[in-house]
């Protein structure tokens, strides 16, 4: 089975986004091995200056990336923007290349998402996500579609689903 790594762009304990997380790994248990990564909001914050000498917590998180078959990142919109810890998280990765050609999918399920979905989108495209345009989805008005780690609208799961085989494929599954 591939192993997917999963980070949440929320630090919610139960945030819509961890929600759909856990749904995607119900999903998927018979295809996929999933590990949720824990710690974005422990991350110090980055310093070009430190890249060569990155702290424990941020070589952990690289090491997590480097291994995994696929990342799927899946988070919220704050403000019309991306949250900070995961951006945070993104740019500690710029120079040391683990989205290099790395499947990744892109989620973002928030109230609106459209600006920092964009914005996401755009800084997978510098780092070279794999296949970034055909694994993104935009899920508007999340908390009316996944309640209690199930993704109760139809064709939001239809989505994810078609989501999650472009994924298996860019992995070569």
């Amino acid at each position: 089975m591939k192993n997917i790594l999963a980070i949440s762009g929320s630090t919610r304990k139960n945030s819509t986004n961890f929600q759909l997380i856990h749904a995607l790994a119900g999903l998927t248990k018979d295809v996929f091995n999933f590990s949720i990564y824990k710690g974005i909001e422990q991350l110090p914050h980055f310093n070009p200056d430190d890249n060569d000498n990155a702290p424990e917590t941020v070589v952990l998180l690289r090491q997590q990336v480097a291994n995994a078959d696929a990342v799927i990142i899946c988070t919220p919109e704050y403000a019309h923007g991306v949250p900070g810890s995961l951006k945070n998280a993104i740019d500690w990765m710029v120079s040391s290349n683990e989205f290099n050609q790395k499947p990744t999918a892109l989620i973002t399920a928030s109230t609106d998402g459209t600006n920092a979905h964009q914005s996401l989108l755009e800084t997978l495209r510098v780092l070279e996500a794999k296949d970034i345009e055909q694994n993104q989805l935009l899920v508007q008005f999340a908390g009316t579609k996944i309640s209690n780690g199930k993704i109760i609208d139809h064709k939001t799961l239809e989505e994810i689903n078609r989501l999650l085989s472009a994924l298996k494929m860019s992995m070569g599954s």
